[in-house]
């Protein structure tokens, strides 16, 4: 019986030397039925030629101009599907996997209640740090409240309520039936969105952790606590909130955002980031006006 085709889909911007190094990871891998895809969210730094050169074989989507994460991945997993893809890996190109990871997480996602599956993700600057390990969200406020897993040990297939978009493999019947990423998220909280649209639709998130990979963490918005991933992070969790929080919930909900902002923009004053923390309040109130721009720093 064949193997069922895994579709891997990365999304590079400026950043053709990390996605080099992704796919040499990615040609190691045991899977015998796997494609390659890079989306390219028009990058100015002669991208698309070093991957051509280095990989003749990955098939590439240009963009004309940056559609985001979101947007970037989408385009990409349209490909994926249209040729036929079983699975699509949705990979952020800042990693670097095991070589029997793609197998480990296609035998994971056998049972048809699962949706979706993760590895167990590692900085890559600390390889024996744990940087995701999917997390369980609270029914209050739908935030995830375990930290990623980061203070857990986990030594068997368990069962998480979130997955990280940074690497995801999602069947192509769950895609099909909920439909792709929200691209109104750009970046970030598109996971957390995603995540629960496939718990809603009944099927199981799991994390699979002898399945490995490592990660450089926030490259494409210039690094944790940039004024881009701040000013996202401020969005988007309030887009997120709006769609899927009714009622009387939304009084517990502004309580808890506001004192979560003024904790996030203390903490980023304390470290002397005070352009982070502008950006962070404004990315927050353009989530309350439902305004669609972006910050200054483009991503994915």
């Amino acid at each position: 019986m064949p193997h069922p085709l895994v579709y891997v889909v990365l999304a590079n911007w400026n950043r053709a030397a990390d996605t080099v190094e992704c796919l040499e990871s990615l040609m190691q891998q045991s899977y015998p039925n796997v494609r390659l895809l890079v989306v390219d969210n028009a990058s100015t730094d002669g991208s698309s030629q070093v991957i051509e050169q280095c990989f003749p074989q990955v098939e590439q989507v240009l963009n004309q101009k940056n559609l985001g994460f979101t947007g970037g991945y989408n385009a990409g997993m349209r490909v994926a599907l249209k040729a036929g893809a079983d699975f699509v890996f949705v990979l952020n190109n800042d990693t670097l996997l095991e070589p029997n990871a793609i197998q480990l997480l296609v035998d994971a996602s056998s049972p048809e209640d699962v949706g979706m599956v993760s590895p167990m993700i590692f900085y890559s600057a600390d390889p024996d740090k744990i940087w995701s390990a999917g997390g369980t969200v609270s029914k209050l406020t739908l935030e995830i409240t375990d930290n990623h897993g980061r203070e857990k040990t986990f030594s068997k297939i368990t069962e998480r309520d979130f997955l990280s978009g940074c690497a995801i493999l999602i069947k192509r019947s769950v895609l099909e039936k909920v439909g792709l990423f929200d691209e109104d998220f750009v970046s970030y909280y598109e996971d957390s969105d995603l995540s629960l649209r496939v718990r809603q639709a009944g099927y199981r998130l799991l994390l699979v952790p002898q399945a490995r990979m490592w990660h450089k963490v926030s490259m494409s918005t210039g690094g944790s606590d940039s004024p881009s991933e701040r000013y996202f992070m401020g969005r988007n969790s309030v887009l997120f909130f709006r769609k899927h929080i009714h009622g009387w919930r939304w009084v517990v909900i502004i309580i808890w955002r506001v004192l979560s902002t003024v904790k996030t923009t203390l903490r980023l004053l304390i470290k002397k980031r005070p352009k982070s923390a502008k950006a962070y309040l404004r990315g927050t109130w353009d989530g309350f006006r439902l305004r669609y721009g972006s910050p200054e720093n483009s991503v994915a």
